[in-house]
C-alpha cells in the first residue's frame, strides 16, 4: 500500500515508516519538524519508497494514497504544554483535515490517540469502556482533550459519512531514538544516570506506569492497519505490567551502574497515579500482546542514549 504517516519524524512515526517499509508497502512521511527531528529519518530519506513533505497538518492539503495512519501531535508534557493552543490545534484541526482526505478517497485512517483521554483514573486497569477522569481547564488538557476531541471526530466522520476509521489509546512507550531532553520518565531517568546526575523522583514516587516497548507497539499498528474486516476500535495498545517511578529509577541506576542518588520534587499538575491498560481487546482482535518486557527494553534503550549523550547528539 502507498500509506500516508503523519508525525513520521517523531519517536513512534519514525519506527513505524521504517517498519512499513520493511514491509514493501511506500509511505509518505508528513511532519513540520516541530518536535520531530530529520536525525530519526535520516536513514530513510534515500529511500525511493518514502517520501518526506514538510507541512503541518492544521493546514489542509491534497495527497494520494491508501490508507492513513495518524501520529503527528507532541506527546511529551514539557512539548505540548510550551505551546498549548497549537497542540489542541494540532489534535483538533489536523484529525478533521485528515478526515477529510479518508473520507474524500474512501480510505481507511488510523488515528493515534493515547491513555491520555483517561485522566487520573478511577478504575483500574483502564478499559476502553471507561469514560475518564479528566480536568477540562488544566494544563494537561490541550492534549487531553484535543485528543478527546479528535476521537469524537473519528467517530462522527464513522456514522455521518462511513469513514473508514481506526482508533488506539497509546500507553507510555519508550525505546532507541526517544528525545533525549523529552521530559518522560524514561528519557529524564537514563540521562540522569548516564551522567551521575541525581533522578528526580516527582511526589513519593509510588505513582505508577506501564511501560511497552517500541516494537511491540509498532507491531500492533501494522495488524490493526492490516485488519481485512475493519474494526474502528478504540482498543488500548500498552503492557499492562506496572511500576512505580521509585522502581523504574532503580532499575535504570542498577543497570547503568550508576551513582545517581533518588530525590524528590513536587508532583505536577494533574499528574496520573495509576496508568494500566487492560489489553483483553488487542489479544482478541489482533492476536497481539508485548513480547519485550522493561529489563530487556531498558537494556537496549539504555545503550542507544549512551552512544548518543557521550556524542552530545
Amino acid at each position: 500500500m502507498r500509506i500516508l504517516v503523519t508525525g513520521a519524524a517523531g519517536f513512534v512515526g519514525s519506527h513505524l515508516c521504517r517498519s512499513l517499509i520493511k514491509m514493501e508497502h511506500e509511505v509518505i512521511g508528513v511532519d513540520n519538524f516541530h518536535t520531530g527531528s530529520e536525525n530519526k529519518i535520516i536513514d530513510l530519506i534515500s529511500n525511493p519508497k518514502f517520501e518526506l513533505l514538510r507541512h503541518d497538518v492544521t493546514v489542509p492539503f491534497f495527497v494520494e494514497a491508501d490508507a492513513i495512519m495518524n501520529l503527528a501531535c507532541p506527546a511529551s508534557p514539557i512539548h505540548y504544554q510550551k505551546n498549548p493552543i497549537q497542540t489542541t490545534r494540532t489534535s483538533v484541526l489536523g484529525a478533521l483535515n485528515m478526515l477529510e482526505i479518508a473520507k474524500r478517497l474512501d480510505i481507511p485512517i488510523l488515528q493515534t490517540s493515547t491513555s491520555e483521554i483517561y485522566g487520573d483514573p478511577n478504575i483500574t486497569p483502564q478499559k476502553e469502556t471507561y469514560w475518564g477522569n479528566v480536568n477540562p481547564i488544566g494544563i494537561r488538557s490541550c492534549y487531553d482533550e484535543g485528543k478527546r476531541l479528535a476521537e469524537s471526530l473519528f467517530f462522527d466522520y464513522h456514522r455521518q459519512y462511513n469513514t473508514k476509521i481506526q482508533v488506539v489509546r497509546i500507553f507510555n512507550t519508550y525505546g532507541p531514538s526517544m528525545d533525549l531532553h523529552d521530559g518522560r520518565v524514561i528519557s529524564n531517568f537514563i540521562v540522569q544516570s548516564l551522567k551521575n546526575e541525581n533522578i528526580t523522583v516527582y511526589g513519593d514516587g509510588l505513582q505508577t506506569r506501564s511501560f511497552c516497548y517500541i516494537s511491540d507497539l509498532v507491531s500492533a499498528l501494522i495488524k490493526f492497519i492490516n485488519l481485512d474486516n475493519k474494526i474502528t476500535g478504540p482498543i488500548n495498545l500498552g503492557n499492562p505490567i506496572e511500576f512505580s517511578m521509585i522502581e523504574v529509577a532503580e532499575k535504570i541506576i542498577r543497570i547503568v551502574n550508576s551513582n545517581s542518588k533518588i530525590i524528590h520534587q513536587p508532583l505536577p499538575s494533574d499528574d496520573p497515579r495509576q496508568r494500566k491498560p487492560d489489553i483483553t481487546k488487542a489479544k482478541d482482535i489482533l492476536n497481539w500482546e508485548p513480547k519485550i518486557q522493561i529489563d530487556e527494553g531498558l537494556k537496549l534503550t539504555i545503550a542507544d542514549f549512551k552512544s548518543r549523550v557521550l556524542s552530545n547528539k
